[in-house]
């Protein structure tokens, strides 16, 4: 059995100066203040974040986390890693997050990897130890519905074929799931009406994939994948920079192709048998070309 690779008071100490340090970024809006408390996927999701409130002029809401809970595995190497569970805002406005801290070297600071907001609890699921502390759960687990390494490729090809595709059978019916794939198809068809084609295509990423054993003897999965997608029209002044695209490229240029990069982080909750629930999401667009 692996050792923890902090301590709860260490790790609230990780995540108070990792909220300080934010809240003077965004101040600023300043991209490369984050590069010192976040490493990929989060930091260049941020960074795409922080370009679009600097085009609105609409900085962020200061960061307090309230409600924190702390997930740390007994780890046997680096990368080391732990979860926090928190919430910010109130009432209506509250937003969970799933946040996860890594730490690439011995010496080197923790960083905000990825922080998807599950829509439930998710993360009181984890099974703690006596002594407080969580199991990490490898990528190529077995006696779960799905290993968590396949995760990424299957829920990419169910948003890119539809339930059809192989192994779209092992994720619930959903938001994130088949919802979505349905939302892109009537998106798809609402913008051919206006001229505009639209093709999207989703990918497993080279991030990898996190998990914790959860009292079930299931997983709670942290995964990211790539969204492409590419709008053409023959006509100029069909396609507009706008929305989630804004500050990625310029508003007033003509253009009669467009092909953007979108960055998804999930949540997932694997049990041993039957199918998998996606509840937890960030998804960013990061590039416009």
């Amino acid at each position: 059995m692996g050792a923890p690779p902090l301590n709860k008071e260490q790790a609230q100490r990780v995540l108070a100066s990792y909220t300080d340090a934010a809240n003077r970024a965004g101040r600023r809006l300043d991209p490369n203040a984050l590069r010192t408390i976040e490493t990929d996927p989060q930091l260049t999701m941020d960074a795409a974040a922080f370009k679009l409130r600097r085009a609105v002029k609409q900085p962020p809401p200061k960061l307090k986390f309230t409600e924190t809970t702390y997930y740390i595995p007994r780890l046997t190497g680096y990368p080391h890693w732990f979860a926090v569970g928190a919430v910010t805002g109130q009432g209506q406005q509250a937003v969970r997050h799933a946040m996860l801290f890594t730490q690439a070297k011995a010496g080197a600071p923790w960083l905000l990897a990825a922080d998807p907001h599950p829509a439930d609890a998710a993360l009181s699921r984890v099974a703690l130890d006596p002594d407080g502390y969580a199991t990490p759960v490898g990528p190529e687990a077995e006696k779960l519905a799905v290993a968590p390494g396949k995760l990424p490729a299957t829920h990419a090809a169910l948003l890119t074929e539809g339930p059809g595709a192989e192994g779209a059978s092992l994720l619930a019916d959903g938001p994130k799931t088949s919802d979505t794939y349905k939302a892109l198809k009537q998106g798809e068809k609402t913008l051919a009406g206006r001229g505009v084609t639209l093709s999207s295509r989703f990918s497993a990423t080279r991030y990898t994939v996190h998990a914790l054993r959860t009292k079930d003897r299931g997983a709670l999965v942290w995964y990211v994948l790539k969204q492409n997608e590419a709008y053409s029209s023959s006509r100029r002044g069909k396609l507009a920079v706008s929305g989630d695209l804004v500050g990625l490229a310029s508003t007033r240029s003509a253009r009669t192709r467009m092909d953007t990069t979108v960055l998804v982080q999930y949540l997932a909750t694997v049990p041993p048998e039957g199918r998998a629930t996606v509840n937890g999401m960030y998804r960013k667009a990061v590039g416009v070309r």
